[in-house]
């Protein structure tokens, strides 16, 4: 066998650039829905009026010419007219009027443009033959796996992030730290269990500045403090929630109790009313969000924190290891799906703020309410185009859409497979940047910039492939059906 068989064999069965594509698909089959899903319901200030998005529909690209006529447009005419290669959005809305869905007034409106993939399912190019490509006047060797934006090809650049809804220990000089960043659709916080050098446990979350007292959290999540005792499994945990339950004051607190005191620190001098309101609040919205944010869930959320606790116990008192954030099973890469997820949900967010501005001056101004005149789909084109055309993303990310480079087919397809650190690059980050053992077969040890973004800018190693993500429920309910949860 020649030493390149393998390779040959690999390269001409798989594209480079395969999951960038995979991804983006999954974007247009879930993704976009779970948007519209977790967003779906416009409340303007307007007595006993909503409108709820039921649906989105995504058609493929077309080109609407200076006659009004429609037609079909591909890469290489967006490209040589300095036009964006996207596809018409329609949204399904259904107004809500008393709490009921008005179904015979229900309809279908255009919002906007979504930029389109080449080679995704929604691009013409997707599955064409060689002699198809070239006589349409396209490239069959390129690879596919970018934008065109006003006829720039710009990739999106996957990045590379601890992984979400997982516990990571870290220890320190004089503590142990259990943190998850719980992430949802829509927010992302990171929650902790500090354990300090006595066996004293603080909780940490997104709304407030110092640590809180673990057995207060727990009461106000409606765990008794016999309960507290009883889940401990191992001696050493028990030792330290008996410590913790000696030291707070909270030992002898109730659920509405716990939650009223709760209340106090999250909204001093308020009335109590709003304080209640403010302390439920914490504990369904910035307490572990991933879990949910249903009173259902707040005992699984008691449980989850006692988890955190339990495994700071163990590193601290060395028996297991804290957890290594260079490790590469800790992290995650998001790739151009999962970065199109995140722009859309917040230019959608802009977009039903904008129908309920609009609502709202029209019922101010006397006018006959509807839906679709309300509807400017303006608004959630000019948000995607801008970030695409400049780079930066939601959260304040930077440099995510980048101008391709075609200095040479080589030069493009590392470009299309570049992974960038969130990571400052004014910091050292001597560890971020250094080669861990296990990039090998993952990521080029090798192939990284010099200067500045030495280590924190990385390439795909030449036969890796990143998997694009499967539904969670899928596995939950095999795994229940086999009894094994």
């Amino acid at each position: 066998m020649a030493d390149h068989d393998i390779l040959e064999s690999y390269l001409s069965t798989t594209s480079m650039v395969q999951q960038q594509i995979e991804s983006y698909n999954r974007f247009i089959r879930l993704g976009i829905h779970r948007v519209i899903n977790s967003n779906g319901l416009v409340e303007p200030e307007v007595s006993n009026f909503a409108i709820k998005f039921t649906s989105i529909r995504i058609e493929q690209p077309v080109i609407i010419e200076s006659d009004g006529s429609t037609r079909k447009i591909l890469p290489n005419e967006a490209m040589a007219r300095n036009l964006t290669y996207a596809a018409p959005m329609f949204i399904t809305y259904v107004p809500v009027v008393s709490g009921i869905e008005k179904s015979d007034a229900a309809g279908e409106a255009f919002v906007g443009e979504m930029p389109v993939m080449v080679k995704s399912e929604l691009c013409y190019t997707h599955n064409m033959a060689g002699e198809q490509l070239e006589s349409e006047g396209e490239d069959p060797d390129d690879p596919g796996g970018y934008f065109i934006i006003k006829g720039t090809e710009r990739t999106l650049v996957g990045v590379e992030d601890l992984a979400p809804n997982r516990i990571m220990v870290t220890k320190d000089a004089d503590k142990v730290v259990s943190k998850v960043f719980s992430t949802t659709t829509n927010f992302r916080a990171r929650c902790s269990v500090e354990r300090d050098e006595y066996g004293i446990y603080k909780v940490l979350f997104p709304t407030i500045s110092k640590g809180m007292d673990i057995v207060l959290i727990l009461a106000a999540l409606g765990m008794k403090p016999k309960e507290l005792v009883q889940s401990a499994s191992r001696k050493d945990f028990a030792n330290d929630l008996l410590l913790n339950l000696e030291m707070s004051q909270a030992k002898d607190l109730g659920e509405s109790d716990a939650i009223a005191e709760l209340g106090k620190m999250a909204a001093p001098n308020q009335t109590k009313e709003y304080q209640k309101r403010r302390a439920e609040i914490q504990l369904d919205t910035y307490i572990l969000p991933h879990l949910g944010s249903d009173k259902k869930v707040r005992p699984a959320k008691a449980e989850y924190l006692l988890m955190m606790a339990e495994r700071s116990t163990l590193v601290a008192n060395g028996r297991v290891k804290a957890d290594d954030k260079d490790h590469y099973s800790n992290k995650r890469i998001k790739l151009a799906g999962d970065l199109m997820e995140e722009l859309f949900n917040n230019s959608f967010k802009f977009f039903i703020k904008d129908i309920k501005y609009h609502i709202e001056r029209t019922t101010a101004r006397g006018r006959k309410l509807s839906v679709r005149t309300n509807i400017n789909p303006d608004t959630l084109t000019e948000k995607i185009l801008y970030a695409m055309g400049t780079g930066s993303w939601p959260a304040g990310q930077t440099g995510i859409s980048q101008v391709l480079d075609r200095v040479n087919m080589v030069g493009t397809l590392a470009h299309l497979r570049r992974v960038k650190s969130p990571l400052s690059k004014k910091h050292p980050h001597y560890k971020a940047r250094d080669v861990h053992g296990t990039h090998i077969g993952k990521l080029c040890p090798s192939e990284t910039p010099e200067g500045a973004d030495v280590g924190l800018t990385k390439y795909l190693a030449l036969m890796a492939k990143v998997t694009v993500g499967a539904d969670h429920k899928v596995l939950l309910d095999k795994l229940e059906e086999l009894k094994l949860i």
